[in-house]
């Protein structure tokens, strides 16, 4: 039997109870996907991430309750809190290795922490079968990107509103389907439906902004832009493009820590 240290974390938030809630599970060894993959169903959280050191840096990977998943923004910054605030990481900027994307960094300032990730530039589509039956609105626009297909509709009432339909959602050939409008008082908005990843809806997608943000960007003439992902939960975003890279900020709060035993 051996302990592994657990934490979770609410991300992209600056209070507990907000954001969006990750595990963090700090590796000495690697462990088999199939052991991941088993603790992050018994976490039943919407991401576990496993954080592992490896020569001078951090092998990162990412589990929903049923899948493993190829990035995920808000369980990489949960995990970038939980080596600068609990293990006393004090180098400006933690390297994460990913096995699907990459080279993942992240640099705090202050109380917010930055992730460093590669820019997902949506294409435009026509809209597939299943999106407005899928969240009761026929979009202004409709694009995708390399994990997501993403529905622009008119207003943050509009995404705010929506009672989605997650059986048709989940039939959708893709991770999940983003929404977004425009912002009252953000520059924009989104909500995040993943039934088909075992997530019906997720409340702050870090991942998804890589998306989002090249969008809104090009839509509203800046390179520096607010965000707020509307779920119930609820989560505030600082994105920044700069051509084949996103900047996403966010702040993160410990709801707790322990150790689990397998």
């Amino acid at each position: 039997m051996k302990s592994i240290k657990i934490y979770q974390v609410d991300a992209f938030t600056d209070h507990l109870f907000g954001g969006n809630p990750a595990a963090v599970c700090l590796l000495e060894n690697r462990l088999e996907p199939s052991q991941m993959q088993a603790v992050a169903a018994e976490n039943n959280l919407a991401e576990t991430a496993f954080v592992t050191p490896v020569d001078g840096c951090y092998e990162i990977r990412w589990f929903t309750p049923t899948v493993e998943v190829e990035l995920c923004g808000h369980a990489t910054l949960a995990s970038a809190f939980v080596l600068y605030d609990q293990c006393g990481f004090s180098r400006d900027e933690i390297v994460f290795r990913s096995l699907y994307s990459g080279e993942l960094r992240v640099r705090r300032s202050g109380s917010t922490l930055f992730l460093d990730f590669p820019a997902d530039i949506p294409v435009k589509i026509p809209v597939p079968d299943g999106v407005s039956g899928g969240i009761g609105i026929i979009p202004v626009a409709m694009y995708r990107g390399k994990s997501d297909f993403m529905a622009v509709v008119g207003s943050e009432s509009e995404v705010r509103n929506i009672r989605p339909d997650f059986d048709a959602i989940g039939k959708l050939d893709a991770r999940g389907l983003i929404v977004t409008a425009p912002g009252d008082e953000v520059d924009f908005v989104s909500r995040f439906f993943g039934p088909q990843s075992g997530i019906n809806e997720d409340p702050v997608t870090g991942s998804a902004h890589t998306t989002l943000t090249p969008f809104w960007s090009e839509s509203l003439g800046k390179m520096e832009l607010t965000a707020r992902q509307v779920s119930t939960r609820g989560g505030n975003l600082i994105c920044h493009n700069l051509g084949d890279r996103i900047i996403i900020g966010g702040e993160a709060r410990l709801y707790l820590s322990g150790e689990i035993f397998i």
